[in-house]
């Protein structure tokens, strides 16, 4: 943490040295109160903007189901923009607008250890949301089994490639160095690579998940292994796009590539074949769980995990691959995550009449 950080979180723990006992009250004594439960101010501090999903789905999500759960409870949402810096100072700010929990989604999962426990000394629960934080165990985690997405888009790479009968080897693009969960997925993309008989040509870990990044690296490789590279194993959407962008910059045919986080423009790249997979986790369901889990911590009941990940109580999820085969239920079917409408532009309008997409 940085001086100025430091100082600013001391004024929010003088802010709050009268508000800490509120914070720790049961249930049955919040709501007996004025203020409490019922009342409570509840952040919602999200990594980036970097992946257009927190703006456009889990804030307004974690929103809508906390005032159906809490009519009188608040949101204070902030965006770090990939800065965590940043984030440590919207945390002491929150603080000392007296929030009774904290849900982080962290851009640095190690400097989020030092809010988890500035946080938790002044009797404020904190929820790590998406992103685990290793070196400081939070209240809860809740979250898509990150590791297990990375098999899943690994494996089903390995399954195409081999059905496929593909020469070559793979190029790895994952996440930021500094996100827990990116290591989880990086872990799980190496379960199914590793053994699958297909060298690792090259991988590389993208400094804040950014697309420019990812191209420019995915770029210098198509230079360097050209015709060897069968398919791209990328760790998001955002990385997967850049890496269909790379070889389209090329003027090279663009091999299998993946993805995660099912978002519009990866739908799209799947319809048009330029993406193989992605990965769908209905952000709903994090987004209301994690409202959920703030609001029982704050009632003073205790959340039920059905995992422990680094030593903390954790709830997570199972997620489901998409590809060509199955994107018209999975993300275009009743309750998916998108619209037809949405997906099937005039420049996609094509692919959607191929795969029966009205």
């Amino acid at each position: 943490m940085t001086k100025l950080s430091l100082r600013t979180a001391a004024a929010a723990g003088a802010a709050l040295a009268v508000l800490a006992p509120a914070a720790a009250c049961s249930s049955k004594s919040a709501s007996s109160t004025g203020g409490g439960a019922k009342n409570a101010k509840i952040a919602f501090l999200m990594p980036d903007i970097a992946s257009t999903r927190y703006e456009l789905y889990d804030a307004p999500l974690f929103k809508a189901k906390m005032k159906q759960l809490c009519g009188g409870c608040s949101v204070l949402y902030q965006n770090a923009g990939a800065d965590a810096s940043k984030q440590q100072q919207q945390a002491s700010s929150v603080l000392a607008q007296g929030v009774k929990a904290i849900v982080i989604d962290p851009v640095d999962s190690a400097a989020a250890a030092s809010i988890v426990r500035m946080a938790q000394s002044r009797k404020v629960a904190v929820i790590a949301y998406d992103r685990p934080i290793p070196a400081a165990k939070a209240d809860f985690y809740v979250s898509f089994d990150n590791e297990k997405i990375g098999a899943m888009i690994g494996q089903s790479l390995v399954d195409h490639l081999k059905q496929s009968k593909a020469k070559g080897g793979i190029l790895e693009v994952n996440g930021s160095p500094t996100d827990a969960a990116a290591n989880l997925i990086k872990k799980g993309i190496h379960s199914a690579v590793d053994p699958s008989g297909f060298k690792l040509l090259a991988e590389y870990d993208t400094p804040g998940w950014e697309p420019a990044k990812a191209q420019d690296w995915v770029s210098g490789q198509i230079s360097k292994f050209g015709g060897q590279i069968a398919g791209v194993v990328a760790a998001n959407d955002g990385t997967g796009g850049a890496s269909v962008a790379a070889f389209k910059a090329a003027g090279k045919p663009v091999p299998p590539v993946t993805g995660n986080d099912a978002e519009l423009a990866a739908a799209q790249r799947i319809v048009n074949g330029d993406q193989y997979n992605t990965i769908s986790k209905p952000i709903k369901i994090v987004a209301e769980a994690a409202a959920e889990t703030a609001y029982e911590l704050v009632k003073g009941e205790k959340p039920k995990p059905n995992a422990t990940l680094f030593n903390t109580p954790s709830q997570l999820f199972t997620p489901t691959v998409v590809t060509r085969d199955n994107i018209a239920t999975v993300l275009l079917g009743p309750g998916g995550a998108l619209k037809a409408s949405q997906v099937c532009t005039a420049e996609y309008a094509a692919g959607c009449t191929q795969l029966g997409i009205k």
